[in-house]
């Protein structure tokens, strides 16, 4: 077999590639290359970018049926709940706020569930006094919602954990406002003190009941939601 002489430039090695019937495999070769690049690099994007946790995934692939559905759920277990029992203060308030901010991507759809619970319980139970008591009142049983984040991407310790805060700042946040709005106590240290002792035994159940409220949902929420996530995955694979 003779020497072949390439001639100059990319021109020509491309010429003398397809003399010698090389050029086609060589083409395949790197656009099967170039695919398995791409795919590879698709895979890692995805793997980036997918929700963390089963909340997670149901909040990215939720519809707006299975969002309000769950809205209705919450909002009705809290209404209820807050009106089984208020005088033990044993309500699901502070676990329905840590589903719904563990569900909903939309913050404000998160506070809109406990906002309506309050608004329509409150339609049957006495009044707070003052309207500066009621806001003290709402902000603190809406803004576990912040913590659905945690929730999300936690386990059940978070749950926990969010549950304890809820509880303690609302304890914290509602005496304080009493003794600052009233005159039931004075306007001292000793009289702030005083509220707080003399609000112990409401408190006393009330970590225990946002401690079951809150593992209880938000174990439901997460169970379910993770079924959504499979049953939207497998129709997807379909």
């Amino acid at each position: 077999m003779g020497r072949v002489s390439l001639p100059n430039g990319c021109s020509g090695l491309l010429e003398c590639a397809r003399r010698d019937g090389i050029l086609a495999p060589l083409m395949a070769h790197c656009m099967n290359t170039s695919d398995i690049d791409s795919q590879q690099t698709s895979d890692v994007v995805s793997r980036a970018h997918r929700p963390r946790g089963r909340l997670a995934a149901a909040d990215a692939g939720m519809g707006r049926t299975e969002q309000l559905l769950w809205w209705t759920v919450l909002v009705a277990v809290a209404v209820v709940g807050r009106l089984w029992q208020p005088a033990w203060n044993v309500t699901p308030m502070a676990g329905v706020a840590l589903a719904a901010g563990a569900l909903f991507p939309q913050r404000w759809m998160s506070a809109s569930v406990p906002l309506a619970a309050l608004l329509i319980s409150n339609s049957v139970l006495p009044g707070y006094g003052s309207w500066a008591m009621a806001g003290v009142v709402f902000a603190a049983s809406i803004w576990p919602i912040v913590l659905g984040g945690m929730v999300r991407r936690g386990g059940v310790f978070t749950v926990i954990g969010g549950a304890l805060a809820s509880s303690l700042v609302f304890y914290l946040s509602t005496n304080l406002a009493h003794w600052g709005l009233t005159a039931d106590y004075p306007h001292s240290l000793e009289g702030l003190v005083a509220c707080y002792v003399a609000a112990l035994p409401f408190y006393r159940w009330m970590p225990v009941g946002d401690l079951l409220w809150s593992v209880g949902l938000c174990s439901l929420a997460t169970g379910m939601a993770g079924a959504m996530a499979n049953v939207g995955a497998r129709a997807a694979a379909e």
